[in-house]
């Protein structure tokens, strides 16, 4: 929870093509709560914004009665320079326009529903939390404008941000499954609690819409870097039904 909440704050101020430097943090405790636990969850804390790059600037505690806080709540912020080449917004989406997504999605919400069920895999499936503002950092210092927009697929999936852009763009959006790629461990785990990895939570993986021309050169870019070896090109923008998203399926 405690690299969640950095994380989560981080890749929000990198979708909007920010660089995040300084975050707040707050903590509602509930009476019981343990030193060891709260100390770990501290040490998570700091390997979390060491590695994101951030400094924890200020924030505040409280504790609530025994019964009254589900053991803990983190609440952060944060404040970041917009890029110099940035110009992240859905008024940028085109026709045309090619939808790349990081790496693999799903992982994060079938971890945490794996546990909750006792479903066991041959592999230890953990959640793919990553802070993304290094990477987005990295595509927008070599590309600049050419990122039109960016999306992290968190609550909702990648399929609630697609139609959330369709939406707002007036555009249509075509999504082919076969090049969407998802761990087969997280694959197998949909199907035995009847999900659509399409809907499932992500925390490690950002969508990115770009220009056709550009779109090869970004995903070759992405597979260099640190959380993009995976990425892949999943759709695009189109002018044909508006507001909608269509899937094309495997079988056609």
């Amino acid at each position: 929870i405690g690299e969640l909440a950095v994380n989560g704050t981080v890749n929000d101020l990198a979708m909007c093509g920010a660089v995040p430097k300084y975050l707040s943090l707050s903590f509602i405790l509930e009476e019981g709560l343990t030193m060891k636990e709260f100390w770990e969850l501290l040490v998570s804390i700091r390997r979390a914004a060491e590695k994101a790059g951030v400094s924890i600037v200020t924030g505040d505690t409280k504790v609530v009665e025994r019964g009254k806080g589900d053991k803990i709540f983190i609440n952060t912020s944060g404040l970041g320079n917009i890029h110099p080449q940035a110009h992240i917004s859905t008024k940028n989406v085109r026709a045309g326009d090619k939808i790349i997504v990081s790496g693999s999605i799903a992982t994060h919400g079938i971890a945490i529903m794996s546990v909750r069920e006792g479903l066991e895999f041959e592999t230890t499936l953990t959640s793919d939390s990553a802070p993304l503002n290094h990477t987005v950092k990295a595509l927008l210092d070599e590309f600049g404008t050419d990122i039109h927009l960016l999306k992290d697929p968190t609550r909702g999936g990648v399929a609630s941000v697609l139609n959330e852009v369709a939406r707002d763009s007036r555009l249509g959006v075509n999504l082919f499954q076969q090049p969407i790629p998802v761990l087969e461990e997280v694959r197998g785990a949909c199907e035995l609690l009847g999900l659509d990895p399409l809907y499932v939570a992500n925390e490690g993986v950002f969508m990115a819409f770009v220009p056709v021309e550009k779109a090869e050169e970004i995903v070759q870019k992405l597979r260099t870097l640190e959380y993009g070896q995976d990425a892949a090109i999943i759709g695009e923008v189109t002018t044909e039904h508006p507001k909608q998203v269509v899937l094309h399926s495997r079988i056609g």
